[in-house]
């Protein structure tokens, strides 16, 4: 809508293979007793589809192009934290989160009885409240790697809200200004037209009568 503000939406995906060395990790919280996520950093996946997402309605790239996983830098990271990163260079282009829609699809663990705590710890670095998040869980009902239970895979979905933008002017607006500046010069000379008119019909109605008509009034006339 002209002059409200403007809303952009992306996509993010992401998908780990399970690493039973390593403690799983999703959405910042942590299931214990569960096999963890394989990757360069803390693995994620969830905070990883979100970045995506996130980056990616800006059209700023992804979270391999800001966090290489080839770079030392980023070894063992905490995903929320670079998270918290994304968010900020979104910030720094004249965006922020409206909401974000994230599904966990996986053979185990189960997400429903953790999606609060996940929807919480997102909102935390997303800058949003817990109700603008929603983390769904889904199995792949036995079907493919997932279904074999070889790891896990992330969709999400993220909206942006930037500044209004000025509705333009309409192509009639110079014309219609014209008129009107041209309706209200006019006014004062009609008014000035009617009192001279006045005048005049008072000096003839006088001279028809036979009274004296001055000199100064017949000019008036002209």
């Amino acid at each position: 809508m002209p002059g409200g503000p403007a809303v952009r939406v992306g996509t993010g995906y992401d998908s780990h293979r399970f690493d039973p060395e390593r403690p799983l990790v999703l959405g910042g919280v942590l299931f214990p007793g569960v096999p963890g996520l394989a990757g360069h950093s803390d693995g994620d996946a969830v905070a990883h589809a979100v970045i995506d997402a996130v980056l990616g309605a800006a059209c700023l790239g992804d979270v391999g192009s800001h966090f290489p996983p080839g770079d030392e830098a980023w070894r063992g990271a905490d995903s929320m934290e670079l998270l918290a990163k994304a968010v900020a260079v979104v910030h720094g282009a004249g965006w922020r989160v409206g909401n974000v829609d994230a599904v966990v699809v996986c053979e185990q663990p189960r997400i429903g009885p953790r999606a609060s705590e996940m929807r919480a710890a997102l909102a935390g670095r997303l800058g949003v409240g817990a109700e603008d998040v929603s983390v769904k869980g889904k199995t792949n009902e036995g079907m493919g790697w997932i279904g074999r239970g070889e790891g896990v895979a992330v969709h999400a979905v993220a909206a942006l809200v930037g500044g209004g933008e000025a509705e333009p002017a309409s192509a009639d607006e110079p014309e219609e200004a014209a008129q009107a500046e041209a309706v209200s010069a006019a006014e004062p000379v009609g008014a000035a037209e009617a009192e001279g008119a006045a005048e005049s019909a008072g000096v003839a109605e006088r001279a028809a009568s036979g009274e004296s008509v001055g000199v100064a009034e017949t000019a008036g006339r002209d």
